[in-house]
């Protein structure tokens, strides 16, 4: 995916800078009941570091393409968001950290390649595998029917939909089941995100309710669509489960989570027919057995995410 304008990453910096750990990650579902996310009380990320012991195992790496063996490298198109998935703790100069960040580290540890890992904006990564500009994405992509017909997945955690407020809006209550409690409110979400399609493909269901449509608004950068979120612009916002759970556990952030709403897989994102899926199931699966994968999300505090093995291209949760 091609790296943000400099003035738009300037802009997010800043406002990195006055909201580290109040914005969200993109794409995904699971339920985290009873998960204290690591961190909820600091910007700062957990300095624990499951990934630094793991070796190449020969048997997995040996699933690559020959060419990859021989380069010895894989270029990643990264979302870098906001916590638990992906975020500069530090600023954009310093390096980026979350559990994606430590997953895909950890695969490419198996492996025993090396990552050329390039920030880019999410809705950019999955068009940009097509053309080769990447050998896989990440960015809490979530496996749907429709992304499965020009995109590859290797899951790695079961994330999924979900709803916040601010925190004292009573107005849809505990959570929100169906989208018609949705109906005369505006809803803040992330471009080119699952949220953002299911909001338009359900957005008759108000019509045939005999109620007021809901409006969506579509923010580029998370921060913003907390920031309309605070100032009253927007009503609801529309994201993860982890990371509108790990948000919620802000006491700055002022938002309460309104519970999960539709589950998803979630997953490394190759090409069509990318030769590399076997090798990162392999990978993925050896971090499980070995009780690696199991530290990682300890780590970030989403336990509850966790998946029994790595899959290729399930099918999309109904």
């Amino acid at each position: 995916m091609n790296p943000r304008p400099i003035r738009t990453r300037l802009r997010l910096a800043a406002t990195l800078a006055l909201l580290p750990v109040l914005a969200l990650t993109a794409c995904g579902s699971g339920d985290t009941s009873g998960t204290t996310p690591a961190g909820a009380q600091a910007s700062s990320a957990p300095t624990d570091d499951p990934v630094a012991a793991i070796g190449k195992v020969d048997s997995v790496a040996a699933l690559l393409p020959a060419d990859v063996r021989e380069s010895g490298s894989l270029r990643v198109g990264s979302s870098i968001g906001f916590p638990p998935g992906a975020y500069y703790p530090n600023g954009q100069d310093k390096p980026p950290a979350g559990q994606d960040i430590d997953l895909a580290d950890a695969v490419a540890k198996v492996l025993g390649v090396k990552l050329e890992r390039q920030d880019a904006s999410f809705e950019t990564i999955l068009p940009a595998l097509g053309s080769g500009k990447y050998d896989f994405g990440t960015g809490n992509f979530g496996v749907t029917t429709e992304r499965l017909k020009t995109i590859d997945f290797v899951t790695y955690i079961n994330d999924g939909q979900g709803f916040a407020v601010k925190t004292g809006d009573t107005a849809l209550g505990k959570k929100v089941t169906d989208l018609t409690q949705l109906c005369g409110l505006t809803i803040g979400t992330g471009a080119g995100t699952t949220f953002e399609a299911t909001l338009t493909a359900q957005k008759g269901v108000c019509a045939k309710a005999g109620k007021k449509p809901y409006d969506v608004k579509v923010y580029s950068e998370n921060a913003a669509t907390l920031t309309a979120l605070r100032q009253g612009r927007i009503d609801v916002i529309m994201s993860t489960i982890n990371g509108l759970r790990y948000q919620a556990a802000q006491p700055a952030s002022q938002t309460t989570f309104l519970g999960e709403f539709h589950r998803l897989d979630v997953g490394f994102a190759f090409k069509k027919g990318s030769p590399l899926t076997k090798a990162f199931q392999a990978a993925v699966d050896e971090l499980i057995k070995d009780g690696t994968y199991a530290r990682i999300l300890k780590k970030w505090g989403t336990s509850a995410s966790a998946i029994d093995t790595s899959r290729i291209n399930p099918p999309e949760h109904t």
